[in-house]
């Protein structure tokens, strides 16, 4: 059974009883190990239960270094050797006394601090690597459904670009642009989804996430919760970088919610309840409005293809639209436009300019 690490553990304490572990590790396939050394080491082993719980952890290390990216095991191996030799070199210079092995951490301790340090580098460079990447991205007009190595499932929109890395202790999607519908497979590791400077934090649950900071009316954010709890709130890049989050800051959401957030990853507006059309209408292929510039509404449609139409009035382009349109029956909208706003569309030299009724 494995020990658990008491809360009056330091994290002084754990790390040194990993470059101790890892250190023993790296002695123990040393050739001229002896029963002597096997001793001192089983009388270290069981000295703490903690000591048994480092070891074992730096036993799984040492079993996945054939996992590392090439170049890094290339260089650790390359220092362990060195460091090896310097620890070779001061073993010969020893002699073979009773208490030899108690005089080697004296006399070897820099070549041993060389040897543990390059290996709890090399542990925490594995802890921060990704167990899983994948990348996703649809064209102009298309959406997807797609699998996630957790099990979780991602409804992408159109012209979406998504990167998914999966960590030993925490599951991250960039969402480098458009929208998506996230439903979360519980794992027990944190979920994040990561688009500008704001993050999304679930465990388990479905939402929606948007950004598409090149479109009018949307350089932030904006989240709905279809189901389940989530956490929005800014990122910094410092966290990001580490890839440790405060998981109780930012606003909390619960299903039938929804947020938007500014390009800073500051909250743009309170927290409100999702609309009648539900967190992601596009699922249905349908957008809408609702009071919203034409302008900005044409700029929408266009994300799903090409509208056609041209505004060059900016008093046609402030008007106000709203309702629901099926983004890809293009015919439907421009007859569409005329019923509902003051306006009319004329053809002239191949292009069709949304223009004044009067």
């Amino acid at each position: 059974m494995t020990s658990q690490i008491p809360s009056s553990a330091s994290t002084n304490d754990l790390q040194r009883f990993r470059q101790e572990a890892l250190g023993w590790l790296v002695r123990r396939r040393d050739a001229q190990w002896s029963a002597q050394d096997e001793a001192s080491f089983q009388t270290w082993l069981h000295s703490d239960p903690l000591h048994a719980q480092a070891y074992a952890q730096g036993e799984t290390f040492w079993g996945e270094l054939d996992g590392m990216p090439d170049d890094l095991r290339a260089s650790m191996r390359s220092r362990l050797a060195q460091d090896k030799a310097r620890l070779a070199s001061a073993r010969s210079v020893q002699q073979p006394t009773r208490r030899r092995f108690l005089a080697w951490p004296v006399v070897s301790g820099m070549a041993m601090a060389g040897v543990a340090g390059v290996g709890y580098m090399t542990w925490s460079h594995l802890q921060a690597q990704p167990t899983s990447v994948q990348a996703f991205r649809t064209e102009r007009g298309q959406q997807q459904n797609v699998s996630l190595a957790d099990g979780s499932s991602v409804r992408m929109d159109t012209a979406t670009q998504l990167e998914v890395r999966f960590y030993r202790q925490r599951r991250e999607v960039q969402l480098i642009e458009g929208q998506a519908v996230f439903e979360v497979q519980h794992d027990g590791r944190p979920f994040h989804v990561l688009a500008g400077l704001t993050r999304v934090t679930v465990v388990g649950t479905r939402f929606s996430v948007r950004y598409t900071p090149g479109m009018p009316g949307h350089a932030g954010v904006q989240v709905a919760v279809e189901e389940g709890r989530v956490r929005v709130a800014a990122l910094g890049v410092a966290e990001a970088e580490r890839g440790a989050y405060d998981l109780q800051a930012g606003d909390l959401l619960t299903a039938g919610q929804q947020i938007s957030t500014d390009a800073q990853g500051m909250v743009a507006s309170p927290v409100s309840a999702v609309s009648a059309d539900g967190v992601a209408p596009w699922r249905e292929q349908r957008v809408s409005f609702v009071d919203v510039p034409l302008a900005q509404a044409l700029a929408e449609v266009e994300r799903y293809r090409s509208t056609g139409l041209q505004v060059r009035d900016p008093k046609v382009a402030a008007m106000r639209l709203s309702g629901t349109f099926d983004p890809m029956a293009i015919s439907a909208l421009h007859k569409a436009l005329p019923r509902v706003l003051p306006v009319r569309l004329q053809e002239r030299n191949g292009v069709i300019e949304v223009v004044p009724s009067n």
